[in-house]
């Protein structure tokens, strides 16, 4: 039984492993419908159950279709459908009963405690959907779309952020640190990462640096990642959060200084005209569409290295 709750827990030789398999059963699929197994049907008879404590578009869809193509089913929980969000059952009680009815668990949730809890008792193996301070399904599969457009390996490209220090950046610092890879961070001064990740990245001697400028954060970059400035978690002042990024905002202008061929990714969802601008996230160089779409691809070899099925 395997976990996948941060990118750090995780050694590289098994991060480029699901890649890899995620790459091969994306390739077998060209001719079959979504609902279509994989002729494999590696985990038929199966049982995935999402629970979701914050909303959620590709997070959602991307499980349930994993599972399903991999021949087995999903069911999705709401905290407030269940004892545990309204009649005050304890997280103890709750892991043992789904470790009693399914064989994987996905938490999508708004409390890193909480998530620790679960994996303290629950008996199946865990995967963390997005929680405050770790997205790391989301970056896993950011890296197969990189590759998969740039043809070429991460750990040869410069890849840049623009923008808030978030649980999303968080993973893309522990992915910077196990693939090797180039990461310049264009953040303002006070909103930079915090000190366990600082640490990290001095005590890994990783390719990480950090800019106040974003033009110099962007300079001849690959790629270029941009989110939201008020996020799912944030408690900060919304209208002087906006005004300090300002100069943040990923425009045609701001792209001008990246690589002539770079290309655009965005998590979504997306606020057009404060992060990015909609000439960009709309524009020839934008993937973000390709990047929703690999979430599917990427979870399946997820599921699978969790359940220890992953060849």
């Amino acid at each position: 039984m395997k976990n996948f709750i941060n990118i750090r827990d995780i050694s590289t030789k098994d991060l480029k492993k699901i890649i890899l398999d995620a790459k091969k059963r994306k390739a077998k699929r060209k001719k079959l419908n979504y609902l279509d197994s994989d002729k494999d049907s590696p985990l038929k008879g199966r049982f995935l159950i999402q629970m979701f404590e914050k909303s959620s578009t590709r997070t959602r869809l991307s499980f349930y279709l994993a599972v399903r193509q991999l021949g087995g089913g999903a069911l999705n929980l709401r905290k407030d459908e269940l004892h545990f969000g309204e009649g005050g059952e304890s997280i103890h009680d709750t892991a043992k009963i789904l470790s009693n009815y399914g064989d994987i668990f996905m938490l999508r949730t708004d409390s890193d405690k909480k998530l620790e809890e679960f994996k303290k008792y629950i008996n199946i193996p865990i995967i963390n959907g997005l929680s405050p301070s770790s997205h790391p399904t989301q970056i896993l599969s950011d890296i197969f779309t990189i590759e998969e457009i740039t043809k070429k390996s991460i750990n040869t490209l410069n890849i840049c952020w623009i923008g808030d220090s978030n649980n999303v950046l968080n993973s893309l610092i522990e992915a910077s640190i196990k693939f090797s890879f180039n990461l310049k961070i264009g953040c303002p001064k006070k909103y930079q990462t915090n000190k366990f990740l600082i640490n990290l990245v001095k005590k890994n001697k990783s390719k990480i640096k950090i800019f106040n400028d974003p033009k110099k954060a962007i300079l001849d970059s690959d790629v270029v990642f941009a989110d939201k400035f008020i996020g799912l978690y944030d408690k900060k002042n919304k209208k002087k959060k906006i005004k300090d990024f300002k100069n943040f905002q990923v425009n045609s202008k701001l792209m001008s200084y990246a690589k002539k061929k770079a290309i655009f990714l965005h998590c979504l969802p997306a606020s057009r005209g404060q992060e990015v601008s909609a000439e960009v996230i709309d524009g020839q160089q934008s993937k973000v569409w390709q990047q929703a779409l690999n979430r599917l691809h990427v979870q399946k070899s997820i599921l699978l290295y969790c359940l220890e099925q992953l060849r």
